[in-house]
């Protein structure tokens, strides 16, 4: 039989064993009896590959924090995307996540989001003139400045063409910038000459193929480079370049390592792309709304305005993807698949 010293000894050191183990983190999963949380997401459209993404690792993040998620999809259109805000609303929402078409007109959906005391988040697009309670985002200033930056060093001086996003998106202003931030002095000095500079309406790739044509046209076809805001537009100028036989002569930039757009730069037809890894940002959304829903901090450590506030936000780095980094960044991070991404390339 153990004496009473020895059994307090032992008892002791197994308290302390026990208290020095690591504990299994907190999670926000709902626990039995608790109320789900319902999460509002209102997203502009799903037509590029992009934001299917975006919707799918949204859903998976929030089934395993046990949250439910309500999804409308507004195909482009701001009367659409009212009434689907007003419809969430009216479900009983506890947050809203919006992806708005027009960052303008959307500040009335989080208008009527607050007075029903609904927190909003403004996801990777920044609602104007309003007062959501997050932004969650990359930075796209950051974009525009790596998508510059790439183009400028490899074509310091030329004749250099501007195809921009969509007017009624803040993300395309942001952008622009951005690569205005890495040109404005070549241009001051002379050593680059804007001869285009142009917007997408919608972020159409028509749009971007117009104006890559027009462009060419003009200046019978002495552009050294395209600074294009996302890989679909980016997919239009190329085809343009591909008409007079120039692609892969002119650099041209892109942004969301879209898998058409991977496959052109193992090509060699498109220069660069900028990664923004999704998945992260999706996931860090459904992690605020649920805090957001329970009136808990959301994590924001920096603070954009968006013309009204400063609003509270939360930026994820931004990665330039060219043909040198594709295996060790989006393949890596099971963004896209090497086969996938070599299936036509010679390259492989």
């Amino acid at each position: 039989m153990m004496r009473p010293k020895a059994l307090l000894l032992f008892l002791l050191l197994a308290v302390a064993a026990w208290s020095g183990c690591k504990q299994p983190a907190a999670t926000n999963s709902a626990k039995p009896g608790e109320k789900k949380i319902r999460i509002g997401f209102a997203m502009d459209a799903l037509k590029q590959e992009r934001w299917q993404k975006d919707r799918d690792l949204f859903l998976a993040r929030a089934a395993e924090l046990g949250a439910e998620v309500l999804l409308q999809t507004a195909d482009g259109n701001d009367d659409a995307q009212m009434k689907q805000v007003e419809s969430l609303l009216t479900q009983g929402i506890d947050v809203l996540v919006l992806v708005p078409h027009n960052a303008e007109v959307a500040g009335a959906m989080v208008e009527m989001a607050k007075k029903q005391n609904v927190p909003v988040i403004s996801y990777d697009r920044l609602v104007r003139n309003s007062a959501p309670d997050l932004y969650v985002s990359f930075d796209n200033e950051k974009v525009g400045e790596l998508q510059a930056k790439y183009l400028f060093e490899r074509m310091p001086k030329g004749n250099y063409a501007l195809i921009g996003g969509a007017p009624t998106d803040n993300n395309a202003t942001l952008l622009r910038k951005g690569q205005l931030n890495i040109l404005q002095a070549a241009i001051d000095r002379g050593d680059i000459k804007v001869v285009a500079d142009q917007w997408a309406k919608e972020w159409l790739v028509e749009e971007a193929l117009k104006h890559a044509e027009n462009a060419l046209t003009q200046n019978n076809n002495k552009i050294d480079a395209f600074v294009v805001s996302n890989d679909g537009t980016a997919g239009g100028v190329i085809e343009a370049l591909i008409s007079q036989g120039l692609a892969g002569k002119v650099l041209v930039s892109g942004q969301d390592a879209e898998l058409a757009a991977l496959q052109r730069i193992v090509k060699g037809t498109q220069t660069m792309t900028v990664y923004k890894p999704i998945s992260r940002l999706a996931p860090a959304a459904v992690d605020a709304a649920v805090a957001l829903a329970k009136k808990q901090p959301s994590g924001a450590t920096r603070t954009v305005n968006n013309g009204r506030i400063d609003v509270p936000s939360i930026l994820i780095e931004p990665i330039p993807v060219d043909k040198d980094n594709i295996e060790s960044t989006v393949v890596k991070d099971g963004f896209q698949t090497r086969e996938k991404i070599f299936k036509d390339s010679p390259n492989k």
